[in-house]
């Protein structure tokens, strides 16, 4: 819109128009300070990074723990186990795969955080 037809907007609206256009900065502003003071940008990338990791480890764990695992197994098929009382089916193959997954995602944030943090010069108290 130019100079003039923004002016005679304004008259129209009664300076409607410039204070709208100031309180667009100042959210906009106000907007910007969050994403920065709270890394709401880190925070999405790291969760994205989290997410790709995830896929990783869980095809980590069945594609190469769990069939270790089957073979050591007695009955070697440990992932279908079921513990049935009466008309209740707990899938207890299921549960032992995710406490696996569980176990080995906290490893690997637990060796990286200490990778990381090893860089740090500063003390955590």
């Amino acid at each position: 819109m130019t100079e003039k037809k923004l002016e005679k907007a304004e008259k129209i609206i009664g300076g409607g128009i410039s204070t709208l256009g100031k309180e667009a900065k100042e959210f906009n502003r106000e907007f910007m300070e969050f994403l920065q003071k709270y890394q709401v940008i880190g925070l999405a990338i790291a969760f994205i990074i989290g997410t790709a990791a995830s896929k990783l480890v869980q095809s980590l764990v069945m594609d190469i723990i769990m069939p270790i695992v089957a073979v050591i197994t007695p009955s070697g098929s440990w992932q279908t186990a079921i513990l049935q009382v009466g008309p209740v089916k707990f899938l207890l193959g299921d549960f032992v795969g995710a406490v696996i997954d569980f176990f080995i995602i906290a490893l690997v944030i637990f060796i990286t955080i200490k990778y990381v943090m090893k860089g740090d010069v500063s003390k955590k108290v």
